[in-house]
């Protein structure tokens, strides 16, 4: 049940919030489909103990680092409450509060709907206007042409090419290495600006 005091963000179909100390099995399914984690690990999954023992105990720690207004959160669709993934909007650990990952992870079943791109969207307004970030970022593998093209209908633009982590050498075409993505607050601002003009019907002369 989605409860307002943790609910992070909410959009049309989405809303986002905090995960809890009993979410594990969330994690756990969902790293579970060798389709979810096929740019990730292969398609092997993430192993249970370690989702338990390590990684939502991390997430958990990130609401008290980040005072609950940077993490990762779970997602669920408004309609129905199924649980659909998680998105991120979250620092390095030991880097700059003002420059944050966005990034995210669907259920197969989620895919396809844009939800994608719709939550992306809302998370980069969300760090502009009331973060006070100043750099969103994303990597993907250079292969992963659907989490590219996320990022670019947010506005984000490459930056820079990235090498292949040892540990994920032997992932599909991991060989083509990947992209980071960025958009500072004054591209955002200026996209939106002329987003907003070309909305407004121009006056005709007579």
């Amino acid at each position: 049940m989605l409860t307002a005091v943790h609910t992070y963000l909410q959009t049309a179909r989405v809303t986002l919030r905090r995960f809890a100390a009993d979410d594990a099995d969330l994690l756990i399914e969902l790293d579970s489909d060798p389709a979810v984690m096929r740019f990730l690990s292969g398609g092997a999954p993430t192993d249970p103990d370690e989702i338990r023992d390590v990684v939502l105990p991390s997430i958990l720690a990130g609401y008290d680092r980040w005072h609950g207004e940077r993490g990762l959160f779970a997602a669920y669709e408004n309609a129905g409450g199924a649980f659909i993934g998680w998105f991120c909007l979250r620092p390095e650990r030991d880097g700059p509060v003002d420059e944050v990952e966005l990034g995210y992870r669907l259920r197969r079943a989620a895919w396809g709907h844009g939800y994608a791109t719709e939550v992306a969207s809302a998370l980069v307004e969300k760090a502009f206007t009331e973060l006070d970030v100043r750099v969103v970022w994303g990597a993907t593998m250079a292969v992963n042409h659907a989490s590219q093209h996320v990022m670019e209908k947010v506005g984000m633009t490459v930056t820079r090419t990235l090498e292949t982590p040892e540990d994920m050498l032997g992932v599909e075409r991991s060989d083509l290495g990947g992209f980071q993505y960025e958009i500072t607050r004054e591209q955002w601002a200026r996209r939106t600006a002329e987003a907003g003009s070309s909305s407004v019907p121009r006056s005709v002369s007579p």
